[in-house]
């Protein structure tokens, strides 16, 4: 509750920030932020995915932006109150830019701004057709020749890529670039997605069987359709691959499946790419203007060149590779690595009689399923999320709204709880020998995602197994394979009829590397990760993940993906970027990502 102090704070906060905008005082509208707080914005006033810190930090960035993009009209969003938890009071507000309309979310600390997010929904004479500007669909009255919407289908189809070109052509066709495809879509933006599969979702059906999502549903919709609600709570692979050939079809993607692209180069005096596509044997050249890699996160397999390899009588494969359990069946199993695909073959395997042994590197965060669904998603993700009013819209801000830079301090007490309330689980796991950490600073999965993508497992039945000694666990690092097996640098040998390599991924510039060019790759930078220093995240502190979502050093380069949560929240920021510079709008982008470390 909140009482009539709070609110009048409130609005009186409100009043000033808006008179400060409007004079473009950006040194007054910075004195009403607190010595500690943040700004985070997602492309309203930066044209980027930028988080200011501290009264300076927003000062430099409204004397930058100001004249352009003419932020204002902060309201209190109609219907909502002003909540107060603490000394903390939270309000859901509204506003307007020279060239849009957005949503955000600002707390209050002893009177001053503590944390405000401003993020871009619409642009103003843009906006999307839908709600009380949805078409009508059925043409009424009587035409001479009409086409119907199949033949007007057709023809786009037969068109687009030939004689018209597509403004945006989107590499990868997962579930990131089909996001990013129907926002474009929606928004009128001709664009293409390209696939090497054969159907969309075979990104999901040609992974081994056992594969599910560890997210709950209520994390993963897609935009505009939500799963239904009799959809299973974690959904197994080849379910989500048909739901998204499923919405590919429904939301009327430009979808170009068995097209694997050889090539790209971009034109700098053009302003536009030439992509070489083999379309199912068929060279096809596209010159779109903006070029997205939605290739994913964990696309870019890493796959490590010990000695030995090809000495091996047995099998290798990375993770990727790999099908299933059933040709392993009382075979000799070594599966490298700790973390999450790691766990899901090993028992995928244990379950078809294999013999299993797990090689752990190094040390790995593992957090229960039901403890992570009820303790760390619970509040803003789940079936008493929803009866509370927390919208999957209202989730995907509030997450939004906390700054990287300060995450992990609410992360902590929260996978304290998880360590308090499976602490008989983790000594089973230490016992077994199974070497356990919570990330560098205790925060716990969300951050070790954040910052490096990897490094954990989420608990859905494999951790019993070796708890049980059921699967093997062995600990050390692979030096070298033989002609039988692998040896450890202890001198350990392990005899193996397959060696599955769950060795992760490399960073999404490998994608550029390999369908541009190497030069492109490092004018790009590493993508992903915060620049918190901690393990496998370098500094300088970033503030917000690099080079995704936004714009790069490359002109009319982009990056798309992460999990079901990422591709629905922010494709729309990216689609309304590639949106306003279709249109000719004046983009000028604040704080451009500079490039610390080349992969």
């Amino acid at each position: 509750m909140l009482d009539s102090t709070g609110s009048t704070q409130v609005q009186e906060t409100l009043d000033a920030l808006n008179a400060a905008l409007e004079a473009g005082d950006a040194k007054g509208a910075s004195a009403l932020f607190a010595t500690d707080s943040y700004w985070r914005d997602l492309v309203a006033v930066t044209w980027n995915l930028k988080t200011v810190e501290g009264p300076s930090g927003v000062q430099d960035m409204l004397a930058a932006q100001l004249p352009h993009t003419r932020p204002g009209g902060f309201a209190i969003q109609h219907g909502e109150l002003p909540t107060q938890d603490g000394d903390v009071i939270t309000t859901w507000v509204t506003f307007e830019t020279a060239l849009g309309r957005g949503w955000g979310l600002m707390r209050l600390k002893e009177g001053r701004i503590w944390t405000l997010l401003t993020t871009l929904q619409e642009l103003k004479g843009f906006e999307e057709k839908k709600g009380m500007r949805r078409p009508m669909g059925a043409e009424h009255g009587a035409a001479k020749n009409r086409k119907s919407w199949s033949e007007q289908r057709a023809d786009e189809a037969a068109q687009l890529g030939y004689s018209q070109q597509p403004y945006t052509v989107i590499i990868g066709g997962g579930q990131g670039g089909i996001a990013l495809g129907a926002r474009l879509r929606q928004l009128g933006v001709p664009t293409i997605v390209l696939d090497k599969h054969d159907r969309p979702g075979d990104q999901w059906r040609s992974r081994y069987k056992s594969l599910c999502l560890h997210d709950p549903i209520w994390y993963d919709h897609l935009p505009y359709i939500k799963f239904p609600d009799n959809w299973p709570v974690f959904t197994p692979k080849d379910k989500v691959g048909d739901w998204l050939e499923m919405y590919t079809k429904v939301m009327e993607i430009n979808y170009w499946s068995r097209s694997e692209v050889t090539q790209a180069k971009y034109d700098p005096a053009a302003g536009t790419w030439q992509v070489q596509v083999n379309r199912d044997g068929t060279q096809v050249t596209l010159r779109p203007t903006q070029l997205v890699l939605a290739t994913g996160m964990s696309g870019k397999a890493n796959i490590p060149d010990f000695p030995g390899m090809e000495r091996f009588a047995g099998t290798i494969q990375h993770s990727s590779q790999h099908r299933g359990p059933d040709d392993w069946t009382g075979k000799k199993v070594v599966v490298i690595g700790s973390n999450n695909s790691a766990h899901d073959i090993c028992a995928a395997l244990w379950e078809a009689d294999a013999d299993v042994t797990m090689v752990q590197r190094s040390s790995t965060h593992i957090v229960r399923s039901d403890s992570l669904m009820k303790i760390g998603l619970g509040a803003l993700y789940s079936e008493e999320a929803l009866a509370s009013g927390m919208t999957t819209e209202k989730a995907d801000m509030v997450f939004a709204s906390l700054p990287y830079k300060i995450m992990h301090e609410f992360q902590i007490p929260l996978y304290d709880q998880m360590r308090e309330r499976d602490a008989e689980f983790y000594a089973g796991l230490e016992k077994a020998g199974f070497d356990l950490d919570w990330g560098d600073d205790g925060s716990g999965l969300f951050m070790k995602y954040l910052r490096r993508g990897s490094g954990y497992y989420i608990d859905v039945g494999a951790s019993q197994l070796i708890i049980d000694g059921e699967v093997k666990l062995v600990k050390g690092q692979l030096e070298r394979f033989d002609e039988t097996g692998v040896v450890l640098a202890d001198g350990t040998h392990l005899d193996a009829d397959l060696v599955v390599m769950a060795t992760g991924y490399g960073s999404m510039n490998g994608w550029a590397a390999d369908l541009i060019n190497q030069d492109v790759a490092d004018k790009v930078g590493k993508v992903w990760g915060l620049g918190s220093q901690t393990t496998k995240d370098p500094g300088p502190w970033e503030g917000e993940q690099r080079n995704m979502w936004k714009p790069t050093q490359q002109e009319n380069l982009w990056f798309h993906g992460g999990n079901l949560h990422q591709s629905r929240h922010y494709s729309l920021y990216l689609a309304l970027q590639l949106k306003a510079r279709m249109e000719g709008l004046h983009t000028p982008v604040y704080g451009l990502q500079e490039v610390h470390h080349l992969s």
